[in-house]
């Protein structure tokens, strides 16, 4: 049985300080960040984390006020070669897969760049790669 990537999303006010008093919330209570990405516009943001410890973080976010929710994300291993992310793409072309947003991880060792992917249908996404012969990473792996 496969566990699935679980991606945390804040909405956040764009104010200065905001994104550090999140950052320390999670530091403090011992929570690891392994992938960060922030959209923003002049009034808010988004911000999309990968942790170490989903269920911990949410309630250390809640308890001190921070609306969030989370997401199953599939994070991909790219190969660092010229190409290797227009091949990943081409698998999601090919089976008209919609991307949400995507963002790129990087883990350590870095044995291969890492891309994290929010689909609109997580399931036609992982059949997808595992057809093409590309890894869709579990949490373990990931966590690893």
């Amino acid at each position: 049985m496969t566990k699935d990537i679980r991606q945390i999303s804040i909405f956040l006010e764009n104010r200065v300080g905001r994104l550090a008093q999140i950052t320390r919330l999670l530091g403090d209570a011992g929570i690891d960040i392994l992938a960060i990405s922030v959209a923003d516009t002049a009034d808010f943001g988004i911000l999309r984390l990968l942790v170490d410890d989903v269920e911990k973080a949410v309630e250390v976010l809640r308890e001190n006020g921070t609306v969030c929710t989370v997401n199953p994300v599939s994070v991909i291993p790219v190969d660092g070669v010229p190409g290797g992310l227009a091949k990943v793409l081409g698998i999601i072309l090919d089976n008209a897969l919609n991307i949400e947003y995507m963002y790129a991880v990087s883990q350590k060792p870095v044995s291969h760049p890492l891309m994290v992917f929010r689909f609109t249908n997580p399931e036609a996404a992982r059949l997808a790669f595992s057809q093409a012969g590309v890894e869709t990473l579990t949490s373990d792996q990931f966590l690893a």
